[in-house]
């Protein structure tokens, strides 16, 4: 294992990243506020409890996978996308690094910087509503599994991504809607039955549900179904990756 490669582009998108300080951290962590600002105070105040939780509290976990769940696709794919743009992808694979080591290191990058993003909004959240962490080291674990997994599906959409739009077609138009409707502002128990099961379909329940459950004890679905897709969609990531390394798609002209 090259762990110098790695490091390398490891440090070099950190410092990208602390050279834009405002639009990689302040902003999503700003915009997030405001929901806390809307949902939390001026509509949960006149929401009842849900699962015997204050709305405001409620909504923590959903938007923490919001704002989790978008950076870790945007970082990951905006930094493989710009090797690709301005042609340096070709040094990087005539390197002595395997794909492995490649990945790693703008993998990292882009799940440290999503993490630090949700651990911000997470205690930015103390000063909106009064919550509790009932599972402190499955919300880190489940924290840090979202982050990564889905910076290895914004690796291969950076891959994949041929132009700017189609670079913030996924996060918008795809993650977005489905974590909206993936019970991230209620309970889906709260669904007629027909949506119930409609929204099982959705991957994004299963990362919220275990997610609040690490917070509240409670749960749309059983939490080893949480952890099991989790597992199910970081492998065929990898396998998807494996692949297109393999193949030299998108990658090689």
């Amino acid at each position: 294992m090259n762990l110098t490669a790695i490091r390398a582009i490891y440090i070099f998108e950190m410092t990208r990243t602390f050279r834009t300080l405002t639009q990689s951290i302040v902003s999503p962590v700003l915009s997030t506020s405001l929901y806390f600002v809307v949902f939390g105070a001026a509509i949960g105040s006149r929401i009842d409890t849900v699962e015997g939780v204050s709305y405001g509290a409620f909504i923590v976990p959903g938007l923490i996978m919001l704002s989790v769940l978008v950076q870790s696709v945007t970082n990951a794919a905006f930094g493989i996308y710009f090797p690709k743009f301005i042609g340096t992808v070709y040094e990087l694979l005539s390197a002595p690094a395997s794909f492995i080591e490649l990945t790693a290191g703008y993998v990292l990058a882009a799940a440290t910087k999503s993490l630090m993003i949700g651990l911000i909004i997470l205690a930015t959240a103390f000063a909106f509503v009064d919550i509790s962490i009932q599972h402190p080291f499955w919300m880190l674990a489940f924290l840090v599994m979202t982050c990564l997994s889905f910076s290895l599906l914004g690796f291969i959409i950076g891959i994949w991504a041929g132009n700017f739009e189609q670079l913030q077609l996924v996060p918008l138009l795809i993650v977005t809607p489905l974590v909206f409707l993936g019970g991230s502002f209620y309970s889906i128990s709260m669904l007629p039955p027909v949506w119930q099961t409609i929204t099982l379909f959705n991957p994004v329940v299963y990362l919220v549900s275990g997610f609040r459950w690490s917070f509240f004890g409670t749960s749309d679905v059983a939490v080893g179904y949480s952890i099991a897709a989790i597992f199910v969609f970081t492998l065929a990531c990898l396998a998807i990756i494996g692949w297109i390394f393999k193949t030299g798609y998108k990658l090689r002209k």
